[in-house]
């Protein structure tokens, strides 16, 4: 399955990453089980941003919330590795929960798109998507 990713939303993620290195940027991701169409940057509230991200959980209930009320669906995360791999850490794969959401990471170099399972490939969560900008 290919996921279609909105180019608006991947020129998003890279200014906002590029503006917020040499810390990891992040925020969620909105849109359906095959189409991310919005994103929304969150402040990075980990104890070392330069080297991993937490999403501030203030940011993320609201988001919850307003799904609950009729507004967008959480599709997933993302996040930025300013000076590695779009791939997902150890770290990440102690923190996703196998509950489907993507994971788009954003390394110095390519944005590569996850989602999180009971089984991944990758860590045993990962699981790599094909995706296109549309």
């Amino acid at each position: 399955m290919t996921i279609r990713v909105s180019r608006s939303v991947l020129i998003g993620i890279r200014r906002i990453s590029a503006d917020r290195a040499p810390h990891e940027a992040c925020g969620l991701l909105f849109g359906g089980a095959d189409a991310v169409t919005a994103m929304q940057a969150v402040e990075n509230v980990a104890e070392a941003p330069e080297r991993r991200f937490e999403i501030d959980p203030a940011a993320l209930f609201a988001a919850l919330r307003a799904e609950r009320a009729g507004g967008p669906k959480i599709a997933g995360y993302w996040h930025s590795h300013p000076s590695g791999e779009a791939t997902p850490s150890a770290t990440d794969a102690a923190m996703a929960a196998p509950d489907g959401k993507l994971w788009l990471i954003i390394g110095e170099r390519e944005v590569r798109l996850w989602r999180a399972g009971p089984a991944g490939a990758v860590l045993d969560r990962f699981t790599e998507l094909t995706f296109t900008d549309a």
